[in-house]
């Protein structure tokens, strides 16, 4: 006979914990009403919304898939894995290997004829990529050929799939048969592109809001990315750019990270009456996660309290072999961290991708005013890629 607790065991339970009207609930709701001014910041893994409280109308920005240019860098970001991956399809002897192989060759060359500084000045647009038009379609055009071309003459010769060989001369770049520029500094180049802009957005949006930011609730709710990633405050990259965006005013202990929470859809808050329950809805989440911090110091004050802490970034240099925390780049030029920083994020599965060219780009719009134009991009400001194949 299957286990089942006592009823009168379960009603006791309710009362206090999962009832509709337990007492914990109603502390929460009582303190969520309390604090129905204090200004919340939820984020989901695409958008920010802000509700200032008091009844006033949110706003929104999306700060990654609505980027302009997001899909297309990215693409061709993912060249520098596709390789690899075949590689690896290769060695397992996937029956389909080849043929993916030339449906990729053909895609690239399409998307290399199509590529031209006019649609990257023009249709894509930009703001933080505006004076970078040209190169960029440079490192599109270079990627999409050197991929191409690779697979072609890899169709004919598999040696070129060997690990060794295409770590050699595709990846590092210091092999005897190398391409001009390594795919390794093409994938920095990438990351850091897509980062400029969402970052230079995302700033430029909370600057312009009157947040208080020492009062904000935050959350941060729904996946972003991989299901396991972004699930502490060093490996979400909304954590940092708050914390960087705010002066480093914003408490890390009132940023709350969510999972399970709900994500929003945008077009309900234009609903003045359904704006108003989803606000309500967060706000209740947020307190049912805090109630208890607020209790805990009022039963126990005399006891040691806890204190949530940013952890500085461990530094890379040659003899670093392991790394437990995801490490800071010091410069531009600073490719051991910057390639540690792409491992990084595929090896843990609970990084977020994204934050792979994140941090250097951050750090240098946050100390420099949000001016894109100040900004050094790896594997892009002093790297010269190959002209003569765009569209």
């Amino acid at each position: 006979m299957r286990y089942q607790p006592n009823p009168h065991f379960m009603r006791l339970f309710e009362l206090f914990t999962s009832a509709p009207d337990s007492i914990g609930r109603t502390l929460q709701q009582e303190l969520g009403q309390a604090h129905s001014d204090t200004p919340m910041l939820v984020a989901t893994g695409t958008d920010l919304v802000l509700f200032p409280g008091s009844g006033r109308p949110p706003t929104a920005v999306d700060f990654r898939k609505g980027t302009r240019g997001f899909f297309e860098i990215t693409a061709v970001s993912h060249l520098g894995l596709a390789i690899p991956y075949l590689a690896r399809l290769r060695e397992l002897d996937h029956p389909g290997c080849k043929n993916d192989a030339r449906e990729l060759i053909a895609q690239c060359r399409v998307v290399q004829d199509f590529n031209s500084v006019s649609y990257w000045r023009d249709e894509v647009a930009a703001v933080a990529w505006r004076g970078h038009e040209e190169k960029i379609t440079d490192l599109v055009g270079y990627t999409c050929a050197t991929t191409a071309d690779y697979l072609e003459r890899a169709i004919e010769n598999p040696k070129l799939l060997d690990f060794a060989y295409l770590r050699a001369n595709l990846l590092e770049g210091d092999g005897p048969d190398a391409i001009p520029v390594s795919f390794n500094n093409m994938m920095a180049a990438t990351f850091a592109l897509s980062a400029l802009d969402s970052i230079h957005r995302t700033l430029k949006w909370l600057h312009e809001q009157p947040i208080d930011w020492a009062q904000l609730m935050v959350l941060v709710v729904g996946t972003a990315g991989r299901p396991s990633a972004g699930l502490t405050w060093q490996t979400n990259n909304v954590c940092s750019l708050l914390h960087e965006a705010s002066g480093r005013k914003l408490d890390p202990a009132r940023l709350i990270i969510a999972p399970a929470a709900p994500t929003i859809d945008l077009d309900e808050l234009a609903d003045g009456e359904a704006g108003a329950r989803i606000e309500s809805r967060y706000r209740s989440f947020w307190y049912s996660a805090l109630s208890s911090v607020e209790m805990s110091r009022l039963m126990w004050p005399d006891y040691p309290a806890f204190e949530k802490r940013i952890d500085r970034a461990p530094v890379v240099d040659d003899d670093t072999e392991v790394v437990t925390a995801m490490p800071i780049v010091r410069s531009v030029d600073d490719k051991r961290a910057i390639v540690t920083r792409l491992r990084y994020v595929m090896e843990d599965p609970a990084a977020q991708i994204a934050t792979a060219g994140m941090q250097f780009v951050l750090d240098q719009l946050s100390a420099n005013g949000n001016r894109p134009e100040l900004v050094e991009l790896p594997g892009f400001t002093d790297t010269t890629y190959p002209a003569g194949s765009r569209g």
